[in-house]
């Protein structure tokens, strides 16, 4: 999120110096590009309200030169003129589609009709047109003589048809290495690391990195930040750790180090180093976040760039750095411990052993196979991805200590990277994992060869008291369709994220001073050429927050900053705090530390249960939010340091939380309806969150009561598919405890019945038991059974 270099575009409008450069850019690269120029999204145009001239405030000159106008002639007139091939002919080739053809005329219609005046040339315009009107030959006037005016009216209306091609021209993202010419100026060696999970590819990159004189670490994560920081440091190299949250300096008088350790996002493309490190380089091609890792890999000012990741990225890594200049070497690593897919599955939580993960893809999967765990008298430790980063330390620490009693981990793969562990083996809880594609639409499939190698890599780790790593699942039928996923090649990267530019969107807000943020985004991607080798990023987070504080008075710069804070949409506290917090920076009242403890009720006390756990780690996130402001507005946020001290102390009461966690859903359990496991969560597809709850229903249309109902989570034609890919991560343990057979399992697995389904079959069956109205085994029973096993399939 960095700030625009320019002030709002709501003030006098001299052009942007920019503006001219950036034309000339994209016109070299309009001609030697390989992108074409395609036709705008026009149902992204929102029309300027143009109001009709009320009372008639000077004389109406048109009237005294000619006459009053029938203004039931005029609407004839104008109707006609509408229905014209030769003027829907004309508004095409002046970039007025069928759509803004129609939306032009009824408000171009509409102003003539309801103004009580209309301009003088217009007025007798349309006098001698109506004057002629049944004339089989016109001697004042042609209806086609109207379309001037009303060409006039759309591009006051639409004024973005007066600077279409200076729009194409700042949205042209053919040539990206262009947007960074100190980057140009130099040589740079690109040296590309590439391995499996570890395979020591980040420590020899690393190991460049401090014995540089300069030198810059990229990582995905604070955690991975942090920890470059601290080796650093421990090595007696001085670094800096920089995120978007905080900057701490290694020296005392607070003078910037030579190293510096930092957020892929937080990285300054124009310093010089001599060696950068860009670590997981594959998430080049992450719908959200890749343009981070494109900006970095084309941008950074370093003699060195050390690249490390997958070595399904060398093709395009090696692909964009020829359209700059530069060759890459490939340096290829295989993994320092051998890791072994087991022929047989776990089956059974009793079957854990010291230094087992179970992975785990949603938060209630998390909550219900930790209390499976501790009701058989194992201690575990729990970490997923809403955790702070404090707590997840603590309890990796806590699983990695050999003298504490907790062995067993269950996590999300939120271990994926960031956090060094020391397991033996990995228990993939289910293979199907919800997920959300460039498009931003969530879909559930199965996990892909790259993501399960990256959880499964993290079994057998180098210097671990464990030299092999093992992998199963926890289900049978899984472990066949992990092998076939492991055993896949990963597939190569095609294509490299971008993301616009503040400068980019201030030059369109230049040029569309009357549209909201939001609809400047929709227009600039709508008319944004890449070439083969790139993407636009989703921007739906973004446009979700443009909307949200769009009626907040705010200028340009300070909008744009606001709709890049980083957060979690699917928490509403977290947004309707971002809401408070743009509300009050308008009105230039600052945010103080004792406002933010009567937003946030602190202090806070130890949850109770899982609902207050999870409301402890959206105000985590608020504490994260007003830090990351801070950096940015630091008058408007100036209790930065008094926020940090709370934000330790909330992580402490986080960590009681999760080392209680047993406790904790027991308690939500007692408080839930009969029958429910009440283990809430707001970051995956399956809970019952405000959003979702009215997509949850059975096959009868009642609304789902358990927390692990699944019916229905998106209606329509995707339900089935959902369902069939869901059928693992429905297949828990107590299934078979509670006598349900192999015809239920099979029953799941095809989507032809859901939990809720088969608890009321179960309750049913009961009912009827008792009653006496059927003998076990009854012929009668038996028909009637099969009779309703029927109806629920059909």
């Amino acid at each position: 999120g960095l700030p625009l270099r320019h002030g709002g575009a709501a003030a006098a409008r001299p052009r942007p110096p920019a503006l001219a450069a950036a034309s000339a850019s994209a016109s070299s690269s309009s001609e030697g590009g390989n992108g074409r120029s395609r036709a705008p999204d026009t149902s992204l145009f929102v029309p300027v309200p143009l109001k009709p001239v009320a009372g008639a405030a000077e004389e109406d000159v048109g009237a005294e030169l000619t006459r009053p106008l029938d203004k039931g002639e005029v609407l004839k007139t104008l109707n006609k003129f509408y229905k014209r091939k030769e003027i829907q002919r004309l508004g095409a080739e002046n970039g007025l589609d069928a759509r803004l053809f129609h939306q032009a005329f009824i408000s171009f219609r509409k102003y003539i009709m309801e103004s009580s005046s209309v301009s003088a040339d217009l007025h007798i315009i349309l006098n001698d047109i109506c004057c002629d009107a049944g004339k089989k030959v016109c001697l004042l006037g042609h209806v086609d003589d109207l379309f001037p005016f009303f060409l006039r009216h759309a591009k006051q209306i639409f004024p973005m048809l007066d600077c279409m091609d200076d729009l194409r021209k700042i949205s042209d993202l053919r040539l990206p290495p262009n947007w960074y010419p100190d980057a140009r100026a130099i040589q740079r060696k690109i040296v590309f690391h590439a391995g499996p999970t570890n395979s020591g590819k980040t420590y020899h990159a690393i190991q460049r990195f401090l014995s540089a004189k300069s030198g810059i670490y990229c990582g995905p994560l604070k955690l991975l930040a942090h920890e470059i920081f601290q080796k650093s440091n421990d090595a007696n190299v001085p670094c800096d750790l920089v995120t978007g949250e905080e900057r701490v300096y290694a020296n005392e008088d607070a003078r910037p180090a030579s190293h510096i350790a930092c957020t892929i996002e937080m990285c300054s493309t124009n310093t010089p180093y001599e060696v950068a490190v860009i670590d997981e380089i594959q998430m080049i091609r992450d719908p959200a976040r890749g343009w981070a890792w494109t900006r970095a890999l084309l941008g950074l000012c370093a003699e060195e760039i050390h690249v490390c990741g997958e070595a399904a990225a060398i093709d395009l890594v090696t692909e964009l750095m020829f359209t700059t200049g530069e060759e890459v070497e490939v340096r290829n690593y295989k993994r320092l411990t051998p890791l072994t897919v087991l022929d047989y599955a776990l089956e059974s939580l009793d079957n854990l052993r010291p230094g087992d993960c179970v992975v785990c893809f949603s938060k209630n999967d998390i909550y219900s196979v930790s209390r499976q765990i501790e009701a058989r008298g194992l201690e575990c430790a729990v970490i997923y991805g809403s955790l702070p980063p404090g707590t997840k330390l603590e309890q990796a620490k806590k699983f990695n200590d050999p003298d504490d009693p907790c062995k067993i981990l269950v996590a999300t793969d939120a271990i994926g990277m960031g956090l060094n562990l020391c397991i033996k083996r990995i228990i993939f809880n289910s293979i199907v994992k919800p997920t959300i594609n460039e498009k931003g639409e969530k879909e559930i499939d199965s996990i892909t060869t790259s993501q399960a190698l990256q959880i499964a890599g993290r079994a057998g780790r180098f210097g671990s008291s464990f030299k092999q790593g093992e992998v199963t699942t926890m289900h049978r039928d899984d472990l066949a369709q992990l092998k076939e996923i492991l055993n896949e090649p990963v597939r190569p990267l095609k294509a490299a994220g971008l993301h616009p530019t503040p400068e980019q969107i201030e030059m369109f807000a230049y040029h569309l001073p009357d549209a909201t943020l939001s609809n400047l985004i929709d227009i600039f991607v709508s008319l944004s050429q890449v070439d083969g080798l790139y993407f636009v990023c989703n921007i739906d987070d973004f446009k979700f927050l443009a909307d949200m504080i769009q009626h907040i008075p705010l200028n340009l710069r300070s909008r744009y900053v606001f709709c890049t804070a980083p957060l979690n949409r699917k928490e509403p506290f977290v947004c309707t705090t971002l809401l408070k917090f743009a509300r009050q920076f308008s009105r230039n009242e600052p945010l103080t530390f004792d406002w933010l403890c009567r937003h946030t009720k602190w202090p806070l006390a130890v949850p109770k249960n899982i609902k207050e756990l999870v409301h402890l780690e959206a105000v985590h996130d608020v504490f994260d939010l007003y830090l990351w402001l801070s950096y940015r507005f630091m008058d408007m946020f100036p209790d930065a340091v008094l926020v940090r001290d709370i934000q330790k102390k909330l992580d402490d009461i986080i960590q009681v939380g999760v080392c209680n966690i047993t406790k904790l859903i027991r308690a939500s359990q007692s408080a839930a309806a009969p029958g429910t496991a009440e283990v809430m969560s707001e970051d995956f597809p399956f809970s019952r969150t405000r959003r979702d709850t009215s997509a949850l229903s059975d096959h009868h249309g009642a609304k789902s009561t358990g927390a692990f109902s699944v019916a229905a989570e998106v209606p329509g034609e995707r339900r089935a598919k959902n369902l069939r890919a869901y059928q693992s991560a429905t297949r828990q343990e107590d299934l078979k405890s509670r006598g349900r057979g192999s015809l239920a399992n099979r029953l799941l697995r095809e989507g032809l019945l859901t939990q809720e389904m088969l608890r009321q079959l179960e309750s049913e069956w009961q009912d009827q038991h008792r009653s006496g109205r059927y003998g076990i085994g009854s012929k009668t029973g038996d028909q009637n059974s099969s009779k309703e096993m029927g109806k629920k399939k059909k």
